[in-house]
Order: C-alpha cells, then sequence, then structure tokens
C-alpha cells in the first residue's frame, strides 16, 4: 500500500498551490517537504527525483511526479475530477490552461520590478479576456462541465480568489462567477481549507522570493 502524498516545493504557493487545492477537495491528506537550501535541490537532482530539474515534485502512489499539469491531471483522473469522457475532459483542460494562464502572471508579479504595470495588465486581461468565459459558462449551470465539479472548477475558484486579493472589486460585474465562489466555498473540504491554520499558503512574500533564488542561484 502507497503511503502518504508527499509534496516537495517551496514554503508558499507557486504551482504547487494548485496541486494543494485539488488534493483538499479530494479529501487526500498530504505531508510536504519544504525546499529552503540549494543542497536539498541537488540532492534531488543527484538522486534523480527531478526529471527535467524542476519542482513540483510530488510522491503519489509510488511514483516521483514532477510537471504540475501532469499532476493535476493524475489527480483529477484518480479522484473522478476530470469529467466523464473525453469531451468532458477537453473542455475541462481548456479551461485549466486559460486559468493556469492568467494565474502564472499573478505569480511572477512578485518577481518584477514593475509591479504596477503588471498589475494594470493582469487586471485588463482578467477582465476582457478571462473572466467572461467563465461568466458565460456559468449562466446556467453550477458546475463549469458536465454539471459535475471537475478540476477545472477548483482552479477557478482558486484563481478568482486570488484576483480578488489584488483587486477587491474585480467581480463587482461577474455575478454568476461571484454565485459560483460562494457555492464552491460551502463545500465541506473547501470551507475548512479556507480557515487560518490550514495548509493554504498565503500570498508570497520577500522571504519566499529570497528562498527562491538562494535554491536556484538566480542572481
Amino acid at each position: 500500500m502507497a503511503g502518504k502524498v508527499v509534496l516537495h516545493y517551496f514554503n508558499g504557493r507557486g504551482k504547487m498551490e494548485s496541486i494543494r487545492w485539488l488534493l483538499t477537495v479530494a479529501e487526500v491528506e498530504f505531508d510536504e517537504v519544504y525546499l529552503t537550501t540549494r543542497e536539498q535541490y541537488v540532492k534531488l537532482l543527484s538522486d534523480g527525483d527531478l526529471m527535467f530539474q524542476q519542482v513540483p515534485l510530488v510522491e503519489i502512489d509510488g511514483m516521483k511526479l514532477i510537471q504540475s499539469k501532469a499532476i493535476l491531471n493524475y489527480i483529477a483522473e484518480k479522484y473522478s475530477l476530470h469529467g466523464k469522457d473525453l469531451k468532458d475532459r477537453v473542455m475541462i483542460n481548456m479551461y485549466c490552461e486559460g486559468l493556469m494562464d492568467l494565474m502564472e502572471m499573478i505569480m511572477m508579479l512578485i518577481f518584477k520590478p514593475d509591479e504596477k504595470a503588471q498589475l494594470d495588465t493582469i487586471q485588463s486581461k482578467a477582465k476582457d479576456r478571462y473572466l467572461p468565459v467563465f461568466e458565460k459558462a456559468l449562466s446556467g449551470p453550477i458546475f463549469l462541465v458536465g454539471n459535475k465539479l471537475s478540476c477545472a472548477d477548483v482552479q477557478l475558484l482558486e484563481c478568482t480568489l486570488m484576483l480578488e486579493e489584488r483587486f477587491p472589486a474585480i467581480l463587482a460585474d461577474f455575478r454568476n462567477i461571484k454565485s459560483f465562489q460562494g457555492r464552491m466555498s460551502d463545500i465541506p473540504a473547501i470551507k475548512r481549507f479556507l480557515q487560518p491554520g490550514s495548509k493554504r499558503k498565503q500570498q508570497p512574500d520577500e522571504t519566499y522570493v529570497k528562498t527562491i533564488k538562494e535554491v536556484f542561484q538566480i542572481p
């Protein structure tokens, strides 16, 4: 029998946070090993655990998985959060790809010297390109695809909460998304995850950035 899931990453959100969210919704317990030193990273490399020399790294079902999209797809498939058939899955994947594009822009903010300009770009793209898609998709259904909870719903909640941290009124004109957000937040596992003291990470700070730069030897 495989042991508990173990996540190897920094003590922060980054690309691991969507994995934390999905495991939480699937009600899968997990432990975390935080990368804090260059030596830890070098050991993972020397042990052959990082196929492309990158994290996140997730130990699950006797495997050591990398590449966040592959990890998310595996978890979604295993715990029936990836639609009922191939057509559902491709729609879910399209939604997830779009959400990840938007979330990655937010993730990178703290590494950018011109944060104000970046914020303006993110807000504009969110309101003009991304949010209208989900507002339309949720004009009738409770969930995005197949009237069933999927990883796309989980990522949409994560993404909209990230947006509201930066732009508190951004959902004012997106009532369907706001209603969806409320429904999702009432799911017991998510409600617990949103409480203080859960494994959900806070917004990145200078310590998080400093650690990443030291581990990867970024000037």
